[in-house]
């Protein structure tokens, strides 16, 4: 498994998450850690869809997203973030108020409400929480936590957090969903070609930070002869966009999502 950030050099503009009402969200003003040991997960049951939250499509910062009619099979792997006290008590996109002791989530497409397991990739730590609100609407997000399930996962410190998020079926929540983890929609899988280590040391996935995508293969060998040789490995993979060849300029791997 890899996981791609499609994003255009200089790569430095990676803090930060914003909400819907452009507000910044991650670690936001929270002072000092607090134990939420005693914090259960959230517990799956069936619920209607809300009546707020689940238009066919909206629209942020000028990108139309379009919400998932169902959210069985769903399996993703991306970058977490969090929001905390800046929230605490707002509105959320499904009308509940935010908690940030409680243990929910910001998704940009699954229905909402939606139940889902969240594996942090770096240290096997695994939370349950419910998806209920909308975010976060940076490109190389995928999930924003609340504070209690960052913490939980490890993540509150370093803002940011390399996860997978697995969709339970509230009928049968002890059930595995069987589909294979792809990357974000904002880091899509490339294809076979050439193959860099699907793995960074501890077995973890390794990252990579896509830095240019061409119809034409020579376009993306002039970009490859471009970057200057400190960035690292640089590798150009064959994928397809729309059924057409797409030729994507990538460098890595990456040590940490932080890095």
């Amino acid at each position: 498994m890899r996981l791609w950030l499609g994003l255009v050099l200089p790569v430095l503009m990676l803090g930060g998450c914003s909400s819907g009402t452009g507000s910044v969200r991650g670690e936001d003003g929270i002072g000092h850690r607090v134990d939420v040991s005693h914090i259960p997960d959230a517990r799956p049951r069936v619920e209607p869809r809300s009546k707020y939250g689940n238009p066919d499509s909206y629209v942020v910062n000028g990108r139309r997203y379009h919400v998932r009619k169902s959210a069985a099979g769903y399996v993703e792997r991306g970058i977490a973030s969090w929001y905390g006290r800046k929230f605490h008590g707002r509105r959320t996109s499904s009308g509940e108020p935010y908690n940030m002791y409680a243990m929910t989530a910001a998704h940009k497409t699954l229905p909402l409400p939606t139940y889902v397991r969240v594996t942090n990739l770096k240290n096997g730590r695994s939370v349950v929480v419910k998806v209920n609100d909308r975010g976060p609407f940076h490109d190389n997000r995928l999930i924003d936590l609340s504070y209690a399930a960052a913490e939980k996962l490890g993540i509150v410190g370093t803002g940011t957090g390399f996860v997978e998020v697995r969709a339970i079926d509230p009928r049968h929540p002890q059930r595995v969903t069987s589909s294979r983890p792809r990357p974000s929609a904002s880091a899509p899988d490339p294809g076979p070609e050439p193959a860099p280590a699907t793995t960074a040391n501890g077995g973890r996935p390794a990252i990579y930070i896509q830095v240019g995508a061409f119809s034409e293969r020579a376009n993306a060998e002039r970009l490859r002869q471009r970057l200057p040789h400190t960035l690292g490995s640089v590798y150009i993979r064959k994928g397809w966009s729309n059924q057409r060849p797409v030729w994507r300029v990538q460098v890595g791997p990456i040590a940490t999502v932080e890095q």
